[in-house]
């Protein structure tokens, strides 16, 4: 049988790659968008949704079932990156693209997931609070707090029926939030991740792209 899964946050990058390794190993792929991706609706094997973490109207009429799903949706924030400079929505944008709307997401489509199937969001490894070097504070503090969000979800909501849920690192990749001096490819980081979620069996992991686990 054909596994299904939902790709939220697709329309470049790491989402992107993605939903093109997943429709590669024969899986059917939703991957969403918040506004048009001509590279998205390009690679012809996916079904193209509109969906946006921050807008629950867009996402809260969704009823198919899934085996795995997949939160990417994200962002950096304001330029200047600084607690002292942050304004009010500033944070709120950042906290909300990042943290509580990806938490809000899949806890509404929770229901829609198997028994046994794979909640994964991707994060970074700016959220990891042990290894914090400081920098980036709006970026790093949003993703250590998804990082909690997902773990409580394991906890609460995920674990009792057998699904795994992954804090996914992708390493640093050669997208537009990367750079092109960043050391790891979209193809070499989504075959890392395509593998973590196909081959999960239960609780959460904070972990990255090559299945090192991380310091939470």
């Amino acid at each position: 049988m054909t596994r299904t899964i939902l790709i939220v946050g697709a329309s470049r990058g790491i989402g992107l790659g993605l939903a093109r390794e997943f429709a590669g190993r024969g899986w059917r792929v939703i991957a969403t968008e918040r506004s048009r991706s001509d590279a998205l609706h390009a690679l012809g094997k996916v079904e193209v949704r509109q969906m946006d973490v921050t807008d629950p109207a867009t996402f809260a009429g969704f009823d198919e079932p899934l085996d795995a799903l997949i939160v990417n949706a994200g962002i950096m924030g304001a330029s200047h990156q600084s607690a002292e400079q942050a304004s009010a929505d500033e944070v709120a944008e950042v906290m909300m693209a990042n943290a509580f709307g990806p938490a809000h997401l899949a806890k509404a489509l929770l229901p829609r997931l198997r028994d046994g199937g794979t909640l994964a969001f991707t994060t970074s490894l700016m959220g990891s609070i042990e290894d914090s070097s400081g920098g980036f504070e709006l970026y790093r503090t949003s993703k250590c707090a998804q990082n909690m969000l997902a773990k409580g979800i394991a906890v609460q909501q995920a674990n009792p029926r057998g699904i795994a849920v992954l804090s996914l690192h992708p390493g640093w990749v050669q997208t537009d939030m990367g750079g092109p001096g960043a050391k790891v490819t979209v193809e070499e980081s989504a075959r890392g991740l395509a593998d973590l979620v196909e081959n999960a069996d239960g609780g959460y992991r904070y972990v990255d792209y090559t299945g090192k686990d991380l310091p939470f």
